[in-house]
């Protein structure tokens, strides 16, 4: 199992005296941030990008300033974020940037940061700066599958160690299409259910869900993993761990599925299936 801090939160406050309308306090924040981060900080950082305005960031910085912790208020609001920042201001309009430049400038110049949502509530204002979750795209699923087979059997080819046994050299597996439908199956209701178990919520085995699909098996092992973004880490991560890299190295399986898929809510990192089979001959 791997595991991968998927969300961070930085949180402080700011307040000066003073009272301005709402709606020129948002447009204020707004144009200072994107302000405070092509100028640097006026200068005492490199220049970053300005951010995306994102509604649903809006309203997760509406729910934080009416009690949700910026975290829970985030998630609810349906933005997948990797990572945010929030602050809370509290003054006139006019001193919005200079409120910004004084006091920890670098939390919204951050490079990595993406977007930003902003509430507005009299002369206070809350802003929501996020890192977009980026989990590859489903186009690049056969490229990552592909990769791990080659990762896979480049293992077997040399012989490891796992944990306090050695394994010799194996023959290499093959890619199985059948199993790595299953494997899709496995990951994408661990990542719509935020679960992370080898027995689903039916109950069922990775040997269940291999014969359910009509593929005649000697003998199925399943290696499960949370949180990797490449094929290079999740399998170096199961060859790391005992259990996981005995699997990949027994040389009874002839065959192998490998799939992920993109979690959501308070998981939202990667949830991959490795599937590995004897078939019947």
């Amino acid at each position: 199992m791997l595991t991968r801090a998927s969300f961070v939160l930085v949180g402080f406050s700011l307040a000066a005296a003073g009272i301005g309308a709402a709606r020129s306090v948002r447009a204020d924040a707004l144009e200072a941030v994107q302000v405070l981060r092509e100028g640097g900080c006026g200068g005492i950082l490199p220049a970053a990008r300005p951010l995306r305005h994102d509604a649903s960031l809006d309203r997760a910085a509406q729910l934080w300033a009416a009690g949700s912790s910026p975290a829970a208020a985030t998630e609810h609001s349906g933005y997948r974020a990797e990572a945010t920042s929030a602050l809370h201001i509290s003054g006139p309009a006019a001193a919005t940037l200079d409120l910004l430049k004084r006091s920890r400038c670098h939390s919204v110049t951050g490079r990595g940061l993406t977007d930003i949502g902003v509430y507005t509530r009299g002369s206070d204002t809350w802003l929501v700066l996020a890192y977009a979750y980026a989990a590859p795209a489903v186009s690049q699923a056969p490229v990552l599958a592909a990769r791990a087979l080659d990762l896979v059997n480049e293992a077997r080819a040399r012989g490891a160690r796992c944990g306090g046994r050695s394994f010799a050299p194996a023959p290499p597996v093959r890619m199985s299409g059948t199993l790595a439908g299953v494997a899709l199956g496995h990951a994408a209701d661990m990542a719509a259910h935020g679960y992370f178990e080898h027995e689903d919520l039916g109950g069922h085995s990775p040997a269940d869900r291999v014969r359910a699909v009509g593929y005649r098996e000697k003998l199925v092992g399943e290696n499960i993993a949370y949180g990797p973004k490449s094929a290079e880490e999740v399998v170096q991560g199961w060859l790391d761990s005992p259990g996981h890299c005995e699997n990949i190295m027994d040389p009874r399986f002839a065959e192998m599925g490998i799939a992920y898929a993109a979690g959501r809510a308070a998981k939202r990192g990667l949830f991959w299936v490795q599937v590995l089979a004897a078939p019947q001959v």
